[in-house]
């Protein structure tokens, strides 16, 4: 393999795993047996990377199950150990997608989740939290792999007499308690989650909510934003205080999920300062992952049928305004390119400068960058949210060559991809000597963030580089 070939290689890989949406598993196996197979080194310094670096849950699920699951001794050591961070449910899911998708469970794999059951048996507040929370995928992970139970464990888990002291007996007490004084008691010692407790209650009084949302982390609030707005908790003071002081917690809490907070927004259709808390939480998470430092434009196709690329703009415009050193250079665009200029940083600000752009007209994808040309704009990367159907010239093949000649500079294409795609700009940047790296929007508005990586490296080259250069985790000491 030649390092051009192979440098093509990891870009390729690299760009599946930023871009492909989750929560489709089998779909997804492939794409990890085939970088397994093409570029087995990268593919393991990736798995580690993208466990720190990466924002779709169920690619982190799928690289240790694969890692697991090879010929590589390493590699199922740092799936050993990467395996110790999840989630029960996690776990369960490796567990399912190695028997039943790869096809084999090895024994390094009962091993690793021994340890991990074991592990949590030994801290019983931990253990006892994750029975409370994903009881049913605990029980499948010790009846699936034959692992015997410690006494607790079988008396919560397969007995159903969960000791006295358990949040499991708590629960069962939570339901039977007529006092809402016994009740927030309850919840408060043995840390009940929301949707567990009003689950468990008849009714919920003001003040019983009130000790509710004291328990909760700041991701539960941010997730349970628009069941806590139906009751009424925006129109109590000292309720909506208690939320507003969580979403600041929220800010530097490293578990909260950037986008998350404003698609709760959206969806509890909220406004004034709740919103604008929820809108910090999302600047705060996203300033975190990374910094712009080359100068960068962003191509908005608006042509007809184009709406998802609309509104999908206004979010990554909102996003890297945030973390661009300098002035974000934006354009929408149908066979004409239209400026876009934000007054400030957040998505409402985005949304007022998009206000008159509306989806009409046909294609040229080709029309932002021969507008940038006209007004000697310069800049060495380019984020087109388009499906790349351009049926109008100047076509992206001559206007960005025009660029290169023009303004002495062979800017990178990050292309967004969304709709009914068409793969024209991929294969004009291949007749370039252009890598188009691509990333496959379906909806997926947590799965932006993936973005970053790509565009706050100085070159792509650069990026492989830190990724090869990741560790892999390594298990010292066997466990059984």
């Amino acid at each position: 393999m030649t390092q051009s070939h192979e440098q093509d290689v990891r870009v390729q890989i690299l760009d599946s795993f930023l871009t492909t949406p989750h929560r489709r598993f089998e779909e997804l196996a492939p794409l990890h047996n085939s970088a397994l197979e093409r570029d087995p080194l990268f593919y393991g310094h990736l798995a580690g990377w993208y466990f720190e670096k990466g924002s779709v849950r169920d690619h982190k699920v799928l690289f240790i199950a694969h890692l697991m699951t090879s010929a590589y001794p390493e590699f199922r050591g740092a799936a050993w150990m990467l395996l110790q961070n999840l989630a029960p449910y996690e776990v369960a899911r490796v567990l399912d997608h190695s028997k039943q998708v790869i096809g084999k469970a090895p024994r390094s794999l009962k091993s690793a989740i021994a340890h991990y059951l074991k592990t949590r048996e030994q801290n019983i507040r931990q253990f006892d939290g994750a029975a409370l929370r994903a009881r049913d995928d605990l029980k499948h992970l010790y009846a699936s792999l034959r692992i015997k139970p410690g006494p607790r464990a079988q008396a919560i888990l397969f007995d159903e007499q969960p000791p006295a002291d358990s949040p499991l007996a708590a629960l069962k007490q939570l339901a039977k308690a007529k006092d809402a004084e016994e009740q927030a008691q309850i919840i408060l010692k043995h840390k009940i989650p929301y949707t567990t407790a009003v689950g468990a209650l008849k009714e919920i009084t003001p003040a019983l909510l009130t000790t509710l949302i004291n328990a909760m982390t700041p991701q539960e609030v941010i997730n349970n934003m628009a069941a806590l707005k139906r009751r009424g908790v925006m129109d109590d003071r000292e309720m909506k205080a208690l939320v507003e002081r969580k979403l600041q917690e929220a800010q530097s809490d490293k578990r909260v999920s950037a986008f998350k907070a404003r698609v709760a927004a959206e969806a509890a259709e909220l406004s004034g300062e709740i919103a604008r808390q929820l809108e910090a939480v999302t600047e705060a998470q996203v300033k975190k992952q990374g910094r712009i430092t080359r100068p960068t434009a962003l191509l908005i196709d608006k042509s007809s049928s184009m709406h998802e690329a609309i509104d999908l703009g206004r979010q990554i415009g909102a996003m890297l305004s945030l973390i661009c050193e300098r002035d974000l250079l934006t354009y929408a665009f149908d066979t004409q390119a239209y400026a876009v200029q934000a007054q400030g940083k957040t998505l409402a600000d985005w949304e007022q400068a998009m206000l008159s752009v509306y989806a009409r007209g046909a294609t040229s994808c080709g029309v932002a960058l021969q507008a940038m040309m006209q007004e000697k704009q310069r800049v060495e990367q380019i984020i087109i949210v388009t499906d790349a159907n351009e049926n109008h010239a100047p076509l992206f093949r001559d206007a960005y060559t025009a660029y290169v000649e023009q303004m002495f500079v062979k800017p990178e294409i990050i292309l967004v991809k969304v709709g009914q795609t068409s793969e024209k700009i991929e294969v004009a940047g291949k007749a370039l000597g252009v890598v188009v790296n691509v990333f496959h929007f379906q909806g997926d508005y947590y799965a932006l963030s993936n973005l970053i990586p790509l565009l706050s490296r100085p070159s792509r080259a650069e990026l492989i580089d830190e990724i090869l250069e990741y560790p892999l985790p390594e298990r010292q000491v066997a466990h059984v």
